[in-house]
């Protein structure tokens, strides 16, 4: 337990201290983000601070991997997923600094989405051995997998849209992520991953939060790569479990970039425009509208990850039909809440619209 806190400090100090040198850069250079369709900012604020938290983590990592100790097996099935992040991370960076087509991307992210799965990396199971129902994926378990990394990684994209929102969101998922790994293997490589991701997380967002605004922003460079991270996560494999984690059990962790993903897919495809053209009906854009500042949007999001994590934790801890009794009111709980936003927020328009 030490050891993790240590890790949690040296990390969270070690982020902010090269998100500052990046925003110092960024002023000098006039690397400041710009103002789109899914943007409610105004102003001069620089983007990158992803390239600051990034590089922590992948330096912090590569420390903790030597004091574990390195053979080359592992070097060989962890240096694939490195591959990965490294080209999510550049091809957020490219499209920081000039629009990257959406087809380009998306082939990217194929890369590196196939880096990930050939060494292993993937989805077994639908459910939880211990539920005693047949949840092998077996013959689905690649295009699952697949479908979770670019999901994933897109997702905390399209979050990144209030000051402190993915990335406070995407700490609190590592966090529930981490707490069951220890659950079920103590201080082990994937928990370590976990507090290394918090710790950088929360340098980050000493100068992203809203308080009063912030003061820089990740860029896609830095949700690009934390959502493939975060996608990599639920599918290592540690001591005590036999499997990466369930389907269901992952989705439950990252069920509110999930939903929200989701309904702008639908939306989008229902109005007869392109999946990836920007708009402004996010949760966060709803919540906005409903009359909440930034300050509150985090908090009700962050509150919502708070529970949704506790129940899927309780869940994958539980056996039989308590297990999934709990993890489906995970999925409730976050269903109800959405579908309640989008309501109030509907009502809201109509009473806006002129008559």
């Amino acid at each position: 337990m030490a050891f993790i806190l240590i890790i949690f400090a040296v990390s969270t100090v070690f982020s902010l201290g090269a998100v500052s040198l990046v925003l110092k850069l960024s002023h000098r250079k006039k690397w400041y983000d710009h103002v789109d369709e899914r943007k409610i900012h105004s102003g001069e604020i620089p983007r990158l601070g992803g390239i600051g938290f990034t590089f922590a983590f992948l330096v912090i990592t590569s420390v903790m991997s030597i004091f574990f100790g390195i053979n080359g097996a592992n070097v060989l099935r962890f240096l694939p997923c490195v591959i990965a992040m490294i080209i999510t991370l550049i091809s957020g960076l490219y499209d920081d600094f000039r629009p990257m087509a959406a087809r380009y991307k998306i082939i990217l992210q194929l890369i590196a989405t196939v880096c990930v799965i050939i060494p292993g990396f993937n989805f077994d199971r639908l459910l939880y051995t211990g539920s005693g129902f047949l949840s092998d994926l077996a013959f689905l378990s690649i295009p699952v997998t697949l479908l979770w990394i670019i999901g994933i990684t897109n997702a905390i994209n399209l979050l990144d849209g209030v000051d402190g929102l993915a990335g406070g969101l995407s700490a609190l998922i590592a966090f529930f992520l981490g707490l069951i790994y220890f659950s079920f293997a103590g201080a082990s490589k994937s928990v370590l991953f976990c507090t290394c991701i918090v710790g950088v997380l929360v340098g980050f967002l000493i100068l992203n939060a809203p308080f009063p605004r912030a003061k820089i922003f990740m860029g896609d460079c830095g949700s690009q790569f934390l959502g493939i991270t975060l996608a990599i996560l639920p599918l290592m494999k540690e001591t005590g479990m036999t499997t990466s984690l369930p389907v269901l059990y992952a989705a439950a962790v990252f069920v509110i970039p999930i939903f929200d993903t989701t309904a702008a897919v639908w939306r989008r495809i229902r109005d007869g425009k392109k999946i990836y053209e920007p708009d402004k009906s996010h949760l966060h854009h709803k919540l906005i509208n409903l009359g909440l500042n930034a300050r509150k949007v985090i908090l009700v999001v962050y509150s919502l990850q708070i529970v949704v994590g506790t129940l899927t934790f309780l869940a994958i801890r539980s056996q039989g039909i308590i297990s999934l009794l709990i993890l489906g009111s995970a999925y409730l709980v976050a269903l109800i809440f959405f579908t309640t936003v989008h309501f109030l927020n509907r009502a809201a328009n109509l009473k806006n619209t002129p008559q």
